[in-house]
């Protein structure tokens, strides 16, 4: 039987989500977590595989099991041997084809910036912290050439092993709600640090150290050089996956998908 879970989980004291060696990381206390349920052992795959201290809300993984529980069994065992900072929000059985990856159409991720002169405490490490005054306008007019189906390879971190670095932005969009500056981005899919490497020329462009026309250049240049600083994963966070409405996956709210 194929079980989909949602998990939401801290990154700050993740080596990022995929099983690596004998460092934490968030694949592999789940995957622990749910061999103890499942009296045997499990494997998982996620929707998209999110990098050192970035945070999710709404990841979405699906694994293989035979062991006779029930869709709150799956929820609730696997809460009871989680750490704090990994929660399973919903277990769902799903058809044999559903597969975390592969089946999702989009991924939209929300980068957090705390715009004010001085540091968070509070917040730390779950936002990046940005003391010069944001221009959201700016920064909006920058994130439209930014839109559609591009060559982001001027977004592409170093060590990104996908094939082609082709990908369709469907939306982005930037907003201020008091000090907290949100970017959303939705995609069909990303390249290795996409959305950081985006953040840091809109920060650029929004704290009038470029202008937005500078977005389309560095797009336009497909050299990552071009592209100015890689923002902090801590502002990071997977908010939500997108999928064919036969699976019946649900979906995080958006208003609900922090702040």
């Amino acid at each position: 039987m194929r079980i989909a879970l949602g998990v939401e989980y801290d990154g700050r004291d993740f080596h990022g989500w995929e099983r690596q060696g004998d460092v934490r990381t968030v694949q592999s206390v789940l995957e622990a977590a749910l061999s103890r349920v499942a009296d045997h052992g499990v494997r998982t795959v996620c929707a998209g595989r999110t990098d050192a201290g970035v945070h999710a809300l709404g990841q979405i993984v699906h694994f293989d099991s035979n062991a006779p529980r029930s869709e709150r069994a799956w929820m609730l065992g696997a809460n009871a041997n989680l750490p704090s900072d990994v929660a399973v929000t919903w277990a769902k059985g799903v058809a044999e084809d559903f597969h975390a990856r592969f089946s999702a159409r989009a991924r939209r991720y929300r980068y957090l910036l705390y715009n004010r002169h001085t540091r968070p405490a509070v917040l730390r490490d779950r936002v990046a912290w940005e003391p010069r005054r944001l221009d959201i306008d700016r920064m909006r007019v920058a994130s439209g050439y930014l839109l559609g189906e591009h060559d982001f390879s001027a977004f592409r971190g170093a060590g990104c092993q996908a094939r082609s670095a082709v990908r369709r932005i469907n939306a982005m969009e930037v907003t201020r709600r008091g000090p907290l500056v949100m970017i959303d981005v939705s995609a069909n899919a990303f390249l290795l640090h996409m959305v950081r490497n985006i953040a840091g020329v809109l920060v650029a462009i929004g704290s009038n150290r470029a202008s937005p026309g500078w977005a389309m250049e560095v797009l336009e240049a497909r050299d990552r050089t071009r592209g100015g600083v890689t923002a902090p994963a801590a502002g990071l966070y997977l908010v939500q996956v997108d999928y064919p409405g036969h699976f019946r996956i649900p979906a995080v709210p958006p208003e609900s998908a922090l702040w």
